[in-house]
């Protein structure tokens, strides 16, 4: 049985190295569950937030953040970043949040992103991150 917690490339590898995929599927590789309402819900219960102050933090729109949270909306990027500074997510947490969605993780080579990672590190509002954004002669989040 495979440990859990393996990296990315560390699963790749052991992947490139199988002669047929039911053999990787047998070592019970982690994959990330397409639940966003799911995932959502879990991250407020371990961070201790409620929905009404998270929302009021990313700046959504009311509605639409909780249609989001009940999985009747698909939110662009920008949405689930927003939400993420609004629950103050770590790095980790925001990637993942993102994966879970199936939108693309935030990348350190794109200077967009960079800032992002940036403003999550230093645990900054949906506000203060949009100005430096904006500052950086970027688009800010909306």
């Amino acid at each position: 049985m495979m440990e859990e917690n393996k990296s990315t490339e560390e699963l790749l590898e052991i992947l490139k190295k199988k002669r047929s995929f039911e053999e990787y599927l047998r070592e019970m590789p982690e994959f990330i569950d397409g639940d966003l309402p799911a995932y959502l819900e879990q991250m407020l219960a371990q961070k201790g937030l409620k929905k009404a102050e998270v929302i009021r933090r990313s700046q959504l729109d009311r509605n639409y953040a909780y249609q989001i949270f009940s999985g009747m909306r698909k939110p662009a990027r920008d949405k689930l970043l927003a939400l993420g500074f609004g629950m103050s997510l770590s790095v980790d947490e925001m990637q993942k949040v993102l994966k879970v969605s199936e939108s693309p993780v935030l990348y350190v080579r794109n200077k967009r992103d960079s800032i992002i990672l940036f403003g999550l590190d230093k645990h900054v509002s949906v506000g203060e991150m949009s100005e430096l954004l904006y500052e950086m002669g970027e688009d800010i989040i909306e």
